[in-house]
């Protein structure tokens, strides 16, 4: 039996997970679905400004309300635990932060087999550490890590992921293509399944995220992860700002909101491009491959 936990608005989580799971399923392996559903809703597509009032509370770690009850029956001899979900703000989405922090999910995943799976933009490493740390404070076992993200060029995929997230436009047009994950790239992700299947049909996986990895579970991009975790830094010192002036959802900030909304812009669209232009020209000090290690794989005590 697998488990699956999924939090998704736009549908995009949730068909990464089937596809993954089908080869599962169809060799007859039971796929049990369990949806992660917050006591605080989030709408879909998004405000822009409740979009950026969220930010705060998620780079922080502090979701403003927990989740609604999951049902734990008949799933406790799961083989693997598949949790699956989407970054917000380089780090885990709100609702993803409020299921690791719940106590009946702490106790369950304890000792477990568990498998991350992120469908994001293009930036998932904080996001990954994050989920890794949780595991390890709750003594679960990851033993897999699978992202699918967006291929489109960094400043081409931040336009389209806001014209879905803001106004619900997902489909190509004749400046920008498809917002979110390639549909093919989806349809591809069964890959991931065959080699799960086989990890549990041998109850081995201590090799499973090799193997993931060379299937291509994790595409590293380098010059955007230096992004990424700079961007991520920069993110603890605007989330102490806002907060400052208010908790979640408090007018009161509304002010200091706008302003990194504004900064986000001119990051995003103006020094971006050249951070990244600076690391491929000091490319051989940024010691690729061993950080890729440090990201990509996983320490297995099965």
């Amino acid at each position: 039996m697998i488990v699956v936990f999924y939090y998704t608005q736009s549908g995009q989580a949730l068909d990464v997970a089937k596809r993954i799971c089908q080869p599962l399923a169809e060799a007859g392996t039971e796929v049990v679905w369990r949806p992660i559903i917050p006591q605080q809703t989030y709408p879909f597509p998004w405000n822009k400004y409740e979009f950026f009032d969220s930010f705060p509370e998620t780079r922080l770690g502090m979701p403003p309300s927990g989740i609604q009850p999951l049902d734990f029956s008949g799933i406790e001899k799961a083989e693997l635990v598949m949790i699956v979900g989407q970054s917000w703000f380089l780090s885990p989405s709100l609702p993803l932060q409020s299921f690791f922090e719940n106590e009946q999910v702490k106790a369950y995943l304890e000792g477990k087999k568990v498998v991350f799976v992120n469908a994001c933009r293009n930036m998932w490493l904080m996001t990954g550490r994050a989920v890794k740390a949780y595991l390890h404070e709750i003594k679960a076992c990851q033993v897999g890590h699978i992202v699918l993200q967006d291929t489109a060029p960094n400043l081409i995929s931040a336009l389209t992921i806001v014209r879905w997230l803001l106004y619900g436009k997902k489909q190509s047009s004749w400046l920008l293509p498809a917002a979110g994950v390639r549909k093919a790239d989806i349809e591809d992700a069964s890959r991931f399944g065959d080699i799960i299947k086989i990890a549990i049909e041998k109850n081995d996986f201590q090799h499973l995220q090799p193997q993931l990895l060379a299937a291509g579970a994790i595409d590293y991009k380098p010059s955007i992860l230096l992004l990424e975790k700079t961007g991520h830094r920069m993110f603890g010192h605007w989330a102490h700002f806002i907060r400052k002036r208010g908790g979640f959802r408090d007018p009161c900030r509304r002010t200091r909101v706008n302003l990194f909304f504004y900064y986000l812009l001119v990051v995003l669209f103006v020094v971006s491009p050249f951070a990244q232009l600076f690391f491929y020209l000091t490319y051989p000090l940024h010691c690729v491959g061993k950080h890729k290690r440090e990201d990509c794989y996983i320490e297995s005590n099965n």
